[in-house]
């Protein structure tokens, strides 16, 4: 029986031992059972903590059936060896520990380079631990690029600063605005317009907007926005008003999809309006979390009082994050990935991953039950819903059953003006592979008969219906 010995109080709730681990075992002396919210009066032999903690991780999903996560769930075991090697190493210490510092800079100067920078040796840029953080530095930078411009007028309360950008952002820049005071206006979705519209936007730019976001890949249904259109909707804007108004790129996903699957397509510091762009290297930069990207176009686009030097080796390395210790695993992880993979390699794998993608989009919609409303074919992601004519059930019944067989398929309803419309959402990472797309479509048609017996939707609540709301 498990060990529940002890004082306990009585309201106090215990983890329960295997007896190979507490009182069958002699050498382990354990005679009382840990507590769950406070610490133990007492240590306990390290394999009995490894497996209590084993034990408990085995009711999270796998990780490779979640569909929902844009976050790279596969590395190669050479990957995991470098990261484990480097994971006492402080990323912030640059005089003890130049190399990992090094590493960083060559990432930054190879995505100057895969992002056409005019001049990659004079990008600034930085690892993050994330896309959050990076857009966060991006947008901090536009504020004080702003602030600086408006010297004369702010702080006053006729100056209040803006960013504009549409509805489908990531909430990473809601809270961007909410901590620096920044106010957020946002480009509705309109009918089939699931992004934001070049022309919307520039219509709500003004002396005060600091900025305008592009979403290269959104999170909603996976597309670009136009960052061309966007780009020369604020070029005639200046035109006509003599606002300048920058642009930033985030790429969170895109940034490192379309480099290599659409080259013809003009987002990045090619138009020179875009003043930074950020990505994520643990999404599809196919980094285990957490990584990000962030990068300005040349030195007059990052003020240089937001930046930190640090002297390493008798050189200058300047530093720009909210972070400060954080590991150096994840960054050494990046340049790994760009070594071991190039062009080319790069290219085999995100054109894998848009295979699986339009793949799947096109297997799902031919069941009939399903619309779509995106494909695949910018982001290896596709969203859907029901058909006109399905009445028996509705998305979240459908993600709910999909648990039940282990896949995890987020559900949820798309913002102004578009709250009618709920959808299911499938990411498609290196690692998804095609044999676990046809395991998919199996276990979706396996369902349905039974779905469509049901009298109606299930759900009452549809915010509450899923843990997932982005």
């Amino acid at each position: 029986m498990p060990l529940h010995k002890g004082p306990a109080k009585s309201d106090e709730r215990l983890l329960s031992v295997n007896p190979f681990y507490g009182e069958a075992n002699p050498a382990a002396g354990m005679e009382e059972a840990p507590p769950k919210h406070r610490l133990p009066d007492t240590p306990m032999p390290p394999t009995t903590a490894y497996q209590l903690v084993h034990d408990e991780l085995m009711l999270d999903g796998n990780a490779r059936l979640n569909l929902a996560t844009f976050v790279t769930t596969w590395m190669e075991p050479q990957a995991g060896v470098l990261m484990g090697e480097c994971r006492d190493k402080n990323m912030i210490d640059k005089d003890e520990y130049p190399r990992t510092a090094e590493l960083e800079r060559r990432c930054v100067t190879m995505l100057a380079d895969l992002w056409n920078a005019p001049d990659p040796s004079a990008a600034v840029g930085c690892s993050t631990t994330g896309s959050s953080e990076a857009c966060m530095l991006a947008g901090l930078a536009l504020k004080r690029r702003w602030a600086r411009a408006n010297a004369d007028r702010y702080p006053s309360r006729d100056a209040r600063p803006n960013l504009v950008m549409g509805v489908n952002v990531q909430v990473c820049w809601e809270k961007f605005c909410n901590f620096w005071e920044v106010e957020a206006r946002l480009v509705p979705m309109e009918g089939d317009r699931f992004h934001l519209d070049p022309q919307a936007a520039a219509d709500l730019c003004d002396e005060n907007t600091i900025g305008v976001v592009g979403i290269l890949g959104s999170t909603f249904d996976g597309s670009y926005e136009p960052i061309a259109d966007l780009c020369a909707a604020l070029d005639a804007l200046q035109e006509r008003t003599g606002l300048d108004i920058p642009v930033h790129v985030d790429g969170a996903s895109g940034a490192m999809v379309a480099p290599f699957l659409d080259g013809d397509l003009v987002w990045d510091f090619r138009l020179p309006r875009v003043a930074s762009i950020n990505t994520s290297g643990h999404k599809y930069g196919l980094v285990y979390p957490g990584v990000g990207w962030a990068l300005w176009r040349d030195k007059e686009a990052l003020p240089e009082e937001l930046v930190f030097h640090v002297n390493y080796l008798g050189g200058d390395m300047p530093t720009f994050a909210l972070n400060f210790s954080r590991p150096g695993a994840q960054v050494v992880a990046q340049y790994y990935t760009f070594l071991r993979l190039g062009r080319d390699g790069f290219r085999a794998v995100q054109q894998s991953a848009r295979d699986v993608a339009l793949s799947l989009a096109d297997r799902v919609e031919a069941l009939g039950d399903f619309r779509l409303l995106t494909r695949g074919d910018e982001l290896p992601v596709f969203a859907f819903t029901t058909a006109p004519d399905v009445r028996a059930y509705d998305v979240f019944d459908v993600s709910r059953r999909l648990r039940e067989q282990g896949w995890l398929v987020p559900a949820y309803t798309f913002p102004p003006n578009r709250e009618d419309l709920s959808v299911l959402r499938v990411v498609c990472r290196n690692g998804f592979s095609a044999d676990l797309a046809d395991m998919f479509v199996e276990d979706l048609t396996r369902l349905l008969p039974e779905l469509r017996r049901q009298s109606g939707p299930s759900t009452r609540d549809k915010g509450a219906a899923t843990g997932f709301h982005h």
